[in-house]
């Protein structure tokens, strides 16, 4: 499985950003794709998910109510859409797939993209 994230960038407090992820899966699978978020000298903290066969998503606590994952109905892409920005949300912002439903451990990983909030 190949995860390609694209959508980073510098943005100020408030603001919106919004991430996507092209992921080299079939759309009718059972696979979930998830977002991952690590920032200097922290540990790598998830972020939200969603599974392609039922659509259920998850969301970690810090970004409840602010961000949303969807995914394209007819593609395999997934979108992180991240609204009211803190600085706190400044990371690098992975996305990660596994053929389990809504995983605690990922298989697969794309590499980074860069979020900057500037306060």
């Amino acid at each position: 499985v190949q995860l390609q994230a694209s959508g980073g960038g510098l943005v100020q407090a408030g603001d919106s950003l919004r991430l996507s992820c092209d992921a080299s899966i079939r759309t009718d699978s059972r696979y979930t794709v998830g977002w991952f978020r690590q920032a200097p000298g922290k540990e790598r903290e998830f972020v939200a998910a969603i599974n392609f066969s039922d659509g259920r998503t998850q969301y970690g606590d810090s970004v409840k109510g602010r961000f949303t994952i969807s995914r394209d109905n007819d593609k395999s892409t997934v979108h992180l859409q991240m609204n009211s920005l803190i600085s706190e949300d400044s990371a690098v912002y992975y996305c990660a797939a596994d053929g389990d439903y809504l995983p605690t451990k990922y298989r697969w990983w794309g590499q980074g993209t860069q979020v900057t909030v500037s306060s």
